[in-house]
């Protein structure tokens, strides 16, 4: 049998005779495509160029560029002469890149950006194992650095059969990647996953989601982040659909409506924003349009509730939902480009109100479950089975338990083996054979799986109750009028919260009741202001164990930054970082005397402050 690695299937099925549209970016203002057999050759172009610059089997190549062509030819280029592709976020500081390097011992680098080349210039002697930095964009008058054009013309001298034979000589059970987690502890870690542990992966996912020529993802998710790169990148590719790569994150809706795409895999992030534009036109809308949206969006609520009990809507409810979706809902689909068939949500928990909006207007979003240990997906709902508040079921293949503690345990196909060089973290995090994830669940009778919180963000309470932050935190952002939120109390007598508003509602509820304000600042910290939060927080939460209702909160005047390290490249809160950045806030809360219905707004002066 012929060895299956990630390239090998990659050019399989990109030399199909056929031909189709792969890959699409964006150049001069306009969309264009590259085809099936025009990508092949580019990934054939880069591993003979690879193979001239003496890369090796086993040899690690790291990839540093944001989301497009050149990063998918990188990647498979490097698999296909039988390197390690190492991702390395983009918008990572130099610090990271120098760390990654040298801990991978990095023999090569792909690079776009020439600031970070002349960054990285004055840092070579910390990386000597890295002989050549291939920059994908620009040039830099180096002995080291090589430009693209260069990096190509030296592939020319190499035979076509040589890569041929490398290619054939790849073993599914080789690393194709070290990804190391960005994590939100702060400790980079090296994940080593083979072909074998991704490709059970992707053909799992093949049997769920129903995706082929014909198809279109908008990528803007991190390509160096398992979940994109995986199920966004390599699932996609394989299956023939189209890959149309957004400029950047904060274009996606101009994106959207330019790529017309049927699939968009994102964090939750994405989805909460578009509920709360959506939400927020609608209540801006004159009194009839609105009136009409909200009878639309409850019958499609009771369609919904009846696609969620398994069972099949009448013929009314369709034919009178098919009425709405035209009449109603038309905007949100062309906002959409179109043609979406559904969501898929990953990274993070997603906030139910926004799931069961969205498949009440007829747009499922379909959520799942993985870690980079997992080499990407592991439980996903789909269609007719789905829970909303759920992860879904296990792929076929991936075994489920539940520990004494609560904490979800894994064993499959795509369970990664080891950390780089990490024998004792590797030994920690395996229990008889099965992977500890660190993440705290249930499973219910018909085997969804339900995340309730990561074990080690947990709040124990001083009276020794146990306190899920990542509950509250979706309850609370689930609001109009709050972004973001961050839960802490760990051994203190009571529950406190760092809350982030969304300003554009916020600011325009204090235009309506005429609320004098001259910035940010001056918002989260008026006395109406604070007292609408405080009422709304007080609701969202009146149905809550006292032990776990947040009693003092304080609205910031900025949201958490990637910038400053405060989330993820995906979003996802990094509380030692926060904790440690805003720490005289949560300790003062705990100052004040009259807790019950303390609250406070800070403004932030400077990122220091």
């Amino acid at each position: 049998m012929m060895p299956q690695t990630i390239p090998l299937r990659v050019l399989e099925q990109l030399d199909k005779d056929s031909g189709y549209a792969a890959l699409s970016s964006k150049s001069e203002g306009r969309y264009s495509s590259i085809s099936s057999h025009e990508v092949a050759g580019k990934i054939r172009d880069f591993g003979r160029a690879l193979i001239a610059l003496g890369v090796a089997p086993g040899d690690r190549v790291a990839v540093m560029a944001p989301n497009g062509p050149k990063w998918v030819f990188a990647d498979q280029g490097a698999m296909s002469v039988g390197a390690v592709s190492v991702p390395v976020y983009h918008t990572e500081g130099l610090e990271t890149l120098v760390y990654v390097l040298r801990d991978s011992a990095c023999r090569l680098l792909f690079l776009n950006s020439v600031m970070m080349a002349r960054e990285l210039a004055e840092q070579l002697e910390n990386v000597p194992r890295l002989e050549a930095i291939v920059l994908l964009e620009g040039s830099f008058d180096h002995s080291r650095f090589i430009s693209l054009d260069d990096f190509l013309g030296r592939g020319s001298s190499v035979d076509v059969g040589e890569l041929a034979r490398r290619l054939q000589a790849g073993k599914e059970s080789e690393i194709a990647t070290l990804a190391y987690t960005s994590g939100t502890t702060g400790q980079l870690k090296g994940v080593t996953l083979t072909h074998a542990n991704i490709l059970s992966n992707v053909d799992a996912a093949k049997t769920i989601f129903d995706l082929g020529p014909g198809d279109t993802c908008l990528s803007f998710l991190p390509l160096s982040h398992t979940f994109e790169r995986v199920d966004g990148y390599y699932f996609m590719l394989l299956q023939g659909v189209l890959i149309a790569y957004a400029e950047s994150v904060d274009t996606v809706p101009q994106n959207l409506v330019e790529v017309k795409p049927t699939v968009v895999v994102s964090v939750p992030r994405l989805y909460e924003k578009m509920y709360a534009r959506v939400m927020e036109r609608v209540l801006e809308g004159p009194q009839l349009k609105k009136q009409l949206f909200f009878a639309a969006l409850r019958i499609g609520s009771k369609r919904s509730k009846v696609l969620l009990d398994g069972k099949h809507p009448n013929l009314f409810l369709n034919a009178t939902f098919a009425v709405v979706k035209k009449l109603v809902f038309t905007k949100l689909y062309e906002r959409l480009g179109g043609r979406l068939r559904f969501f898929i949500s990953g990274g993070a928990p997603l906030v139910c109100n926004v799931a069961k909006f969205f498949h009440s207007a007829g747009i499922p979003i379909y959520e799942g479950y993985g870690l980079t240990e997992t080499g990407g997906g592991i439980a996903v709902n789909k269609d007719g089975a789905i829970k909303i508040g759920s992860v879904g079921r296990a792929f076929p293949g991936i075994d489920v338990r539940i520990a004494e503690d609560g904490e979800i345990l894994l064993r499959g196909p795509g369970v990664f083996a080891e950390y780089w060089h990490m024998p004792e973290v590797t030994r920690e995090a395996f229990s008889d054979g099965w992977f500890k994830t660190g993440d705290v669940g249930d499973l219910d009778d018909d085997g969804f799986l339900k995340i309730t919180d990561r074990k080690k963000d947990l709040i124990v309470t001083a009276g020794g109750e146990n306190v899920a932050p990542q509950f509250l935190e979706n309850l609370f952002k689930s609001d109009k009028f709050l972004s973001n939120a961050l839960v802490f109390g760990d051994r203190k007598p009571y529950l406190v919260a760092l809350l982030v508003p969304n300003f554009e509602n916020l600011g325009k509820y204090a235009r309506m009741k005429e609320v004098d304000y001259l910035n940010e600042c001056g918002l989260v910290s008026h006395p109406r202001i604070l007292a609408l939060i405080r009422r709304r927080v007080d609701k969202l939460q009146s149905d809550l164990p006292a032990h776990s209702q947040v009693k003092r909160f304080t609205l910031l005047s900025r949201d958490f930054s990637p910038d400053i390290g405060e989330v993820t490249p995906t979003m996802k809160v990094k509380r030692r970082v926060i904790t440690k950045n805003f720490g005289h806030l949560l300790e003062g809360m705990y100052l004040k005397k009259g807790y019950a219905n303390h609250d406070s707004g800070f403004c932030v002066i400077d990122e220091t402050d």
